[in-house]
């Protein structure tokens, strides 16, 4: 093999399905804003309670719904 060679075709089964990516600022705003309206549902639902793991909600919740999963809730 050349070492100048260049591999320009991906061989499938090579790509990590469980990544999970924006690919805008934009797109990550959004995303939050969907993550904080389903989380208040949440704490509404348990009785309105601060959620100490909210960070964990949201980051369930957004890659959930990134990946087409069931949304936690």
């Amino acid at each position: 093999m050349n070492a100048a060679e260049e591999v320009t075709t991906r061989i499938p089964g090579r790509i990590e399905t469980t990544e999970t990516s924006y690919a805008t600022t934009s797109d990550l705003v959004d995303a939050l804003k969907r993550a904080a309206a389903a989380h208040g549902e949440h704490e509404a639902r348990t009785g309105g309670q601060y959620d100490t793991a909210w960070p964990e909600w949201y980051a369930a919740y957004m890659v959930a719904e990134h990946h087409g999963e069931k949304l936690p809730e």
